[in-house]
């Protein structure tokens, strides 16, 4: 990925089907038999999907984490915590475009695996290249802030004027949507200044 040329940390939501191998799994070159071109290294099992690997963990790999506290307080829930099961283990994901390390061994990555109390198997997939002592309170809280995304993009349509182009060149378009972001930097930026103490 080009995150990780740069140097850069991610958590992306990824699929249950995604092929994965599980982490521990190491390379095996098979014996050369002495004729045509030497075996390459390859895993000795086939990758399975991250559903099948977090089943095969079992349900009792994954501990509650609370993410942030919400609004809608229950009796079940007085404190409104917005909370679930979470499990991190280590994958080596499987598909093509994947850069393999000097040794042709697929690079290690973490797999967030959501698995929610009322349901019979884990819902949501995320992986991450973020250090494997990352604490999964951290690993949570970025996954689970789609919810700011959302809401920024929501202010830059309705309060910033995102969708409201109407031109028909690519120039226009894009000096338009530099404007639309810039203004949301500025509000942002007013937002999270604190307010200098009124004089008395």
């Amino acid at each position: 990925m080009g995150l990780e040329e740069r140097g850069l940390g991610y958590v992306v939501a990824v699929k249950a089907d995604t092929s994965v191998y599980p982490g521990d799994v190491e390379l095996v070159t098979a014996a050369y038999s002495g004729r045509g071109p030497r075996p390459k290294p390859s895993y000795p099992i086939p990758p399975m999907s991250l559903r099948e690997l977090a089943l095969a963990a079992g349900r009792d790999t994954f501990s509650q984490v609370c993410w942030r506290q919400g609004t809608r307080k229950t009796a079940g829930n007085p404190a409104a915590d917005m909370a679930s099961k979470f499990a991190l283990v280590q994958v080596r994901p499987a598909n093509r475009n994947n850069t393999r390390a000097e040794d042709g061994s697929l690079r290690l990555k973490l797999a967030l695996v959501e698995w929610p109390d009322n349901t019979d198997e884990p819902t949501d997939y995320w992986l991450t290249n973020l250090p494997t002592d990352t604490p999964i309170e951290h690993i949570v809280d970025l996954a689970k802030i789609r919810w700011r995304i959302e809401h920024d993009y929501r202010e830059l349509k309705t309060g910033l004027g995102l969708d409201h182009f109407e031109g028909r060149t690519w120039t226009g378009w894009n000096r338009h949507v530099t404007l639309a972001a810039l203004a949301q930097a500025f509000v942002t930026m007013l937002r999270l200044d604190p307010k200098a103490p009124a004089p008395a």
